[in-house]
């Protein structure tokens, strides 16, 4: 078939530009996209066009660029061997209807901000994008895993997919290895599929191979009502305040020790979040085999938290990244993971958790260490320009999956849970995702936004790129009862982890029976909840929850 049959664009199908209509003539399936009509590539003295050299390749230079399909996917494969390469860009001609809006997906966690909109062509879509107008539902993106940081940009006729390639914030030097950047995958609706159902299937599309927990995952947490002024003694004694209200012996809670536990660093003493050596409990805890023995003797599993990047106050300049905007108080050093001393560092810790009977590790905070910006801050470019990595041949996707496998590797057979993770490099790799920003303890409207609309928007991912882990029910004489325990209802029984922060003085008779039930439910598999006014409702309030229609009022 002519390649010109491809590019139909009928009445009933604007998506339909850029999918093959059947041809299996150049091993292209029904889901692939077509080549894009430009091809761009960001360098130091600019951005440059390429020309078609030959079949699917293009060049610029000596860069090469060449497109491959393979099964459903278009790969992105480039060459710079004398080039420090920013990124890669890729162009559709991509007429759409004025009533269309778009779903796209965040760099790492949502931060109560991701929703249905109309198209706008400056608004940034990480990683995928989801479509839906009165022609039906179409969805773009790269598969999970990939070596570039991807975002999709839509309007003014033209579909936009740029593959970050930067090393820091300069360009890569890959030399003469092939960099992999990505596969570029769509599909629109079938059948009678909804919006919901054709997103979790795309979803299925961009990870392969998840990595799942055995059995729903659920139980408690210190931080939303220690926040980080923890020890030994209250952990114990809020496991033991909750342990009794899980009543299913085949699948155990978890205990999950947050932050506050490590040595601290004689530059921060008593700073939770910064502790500089995460091989040794602080005087608070002393020990941590123990803990965990004592975790498990009373009927839960222990979990750990922890920061991967943290420096010593006494490391060396030479084993620490740069100073950037984000990252430039000295007192809090942060390692460059492509260093091997510090992997090294990294690993052990790790390794010690297993050894120490841990459970869960739940790592924290290493997309900012990495980058200095939180996911909301990356508007522009995703972390400061100018600096880079001691190995400048890796791109920043590519050092940031090379700390997650050797995070994974040390785990063995432990769950992890990452935090601050970037959501498409932590797919296939760990068990749980922390899905969006902090929930909290002190205030309930953060919890909406950042529990609420996380959910709502990312439970498309939920059992297809991990489990979506929506964040704790800060259960506190802060927060109104009445609305926490219908958190805490949502998360029991939309097959998504639970986890619960219950300050004593907020727990009487009525929660310990709710907490109760809803330890029971969160035990089970159950079938996703879908949220159903997701498509108008950033805070989607209506939902179905195992077959029945349920509604919220989180206001």
């Amino acid at each position: 078939m002519n390649r010109r049959h491809f590019l139909r664009l009928t009445g009933s199908s604007f998506g339909g530009l850029l999918f093959s209509q059947g041809s299996f003539a150049f091993g292209i399936s029904n889901d692939s996209i077509v080549l894009p009509s430009k091809i761009a590539v960001l360098t130091n003295d600019g951005t440059h066009f390429l020309k078609r050299a030959y079949k699917q390749a293009w060049t610029y230079q000596d860069i090469t660029v060449d497109l491959h399909y393979k099964n459903d996917a278009l790969s992105v494969l480039v060459q710079s061997p004398s080039e420090a390469l920013l990124n890669v860009q890729l162009y559709w001609n991509y007429p759409v209807s004025i009533n269309a809006t778009v779903l796209g997906d965040h760099w790492e966690r949502t931060y109560g901000d991701v929703s249905f909109a109309a198209i706008e062509a400056k608004r940034k879509m990480p990683w995928y994008f989801i479509q839906h107008d009165d022609n039906g539902v179409f969805c773009f993106g790269v598969k999970t895993g990939c070596n570039s940081i991807c975002h999709w940009q839509v309007g003014e006729g033209t579909m936009q997919l740029t593959m970050d390639t930067r090393n820091g914030g300069s360009g890569v030097l890959p030399g003469h290895n092939l960099l992999h950047t990505a596969d570029v995958i769509t599909t629109k609706n079938t059948g009678d599929e909804n919006v919901f159902e054709t997103a979790r299937r795309f979803c299925t599309m961009m990870c392969t191979k998840p990595r799942l927990p055995k059995r729903p995952v659920y139980g408690i947490n210190d931080w939303y009502f220690a926040y980080g002024n923890s020890s030994y003694d209250l952990i114990v004694q809020h496991t033991s305040m909750m342990a009794d209200l899980a009543t299913d012996t085949a699948n155990r809670p978890f205990s999950l020790v947050d932050a506050g536990w490590a040595k601290y660093s004689p530059l921060l003493p008593g700073d939770c979040c910064w502790q500089e050596d995460f091989s040794t409990p602080n005087d608070k805890f002393k020990d941590m085999i123990k803990l965990a023995e004592e975790i498990k003797r009373l009927g839960m599993r222990p979990g750990l938290w922890m920061r991967p990047l943290c420096g010593a106050h006494d490391d060396g300049k030479n084993v620490l990244l740069p100073s950037i905007p984000g990252r430039d108080n000295p007192r809090y050093p942060v390692l460059d993971p492509t260093i091997a001393e510090n992997m090294e560092r990294i690993r052990y810790n790790i390794s010690s958790y297993d050894a120490w009977g841990y459970e869960m590790v739940k790592h924290d905070f290493s997309t900012y260490d990495l980058l200095g910006k939180w996911g909301f801050q990356m508007t522009e470019n995703i972390t400061t320009n100018g600096w880079h990595f001691n190995d400048r041949s890796k791109t920043n996707a590519q050092i940031i999956l090379d700390l997650y496998l050797a995070i994974r590797n040390e785990g063995r057979n432990m769950y992890l849970i990452g935090c601050n993770t970037v959501s498409h490099l932590s797919a296939g790799i760990f068990e749980l995702n922390r899905i969006g920003d902090d929930t909290s303890g002190k205030e309930w409207e953060r919890t909406r936004k950042m529990g609420v609309n996380t959910l709502g928007f990312r439970m498309v991912q939920h059992n297809n790129f991990y489990a979506a882990d929506g964040d704790c029910v800060g259960l506190t004489t802060a927060i109104p009862w009445n609305k926490n325990k219908q958190w805490m209802h949502l998360l029991a029984q939309s097959s998504t982890p639970l986890f619960i922060s219950a300050q004593p003085d907020a727990l009487g008779e009525e929660q310990r029976s709710f907490i109760k039930q809803c330890f029971s439910e969160a035990a089970k598999e159950q079938p996703v909840a879908e949220p159903l006014d997701w498509l108008t409702n950033p805070f989607p309030s209506k939902w179905k929850l195992d077959g029945s229609v349920e509604t919220f009022d989180w206001n």
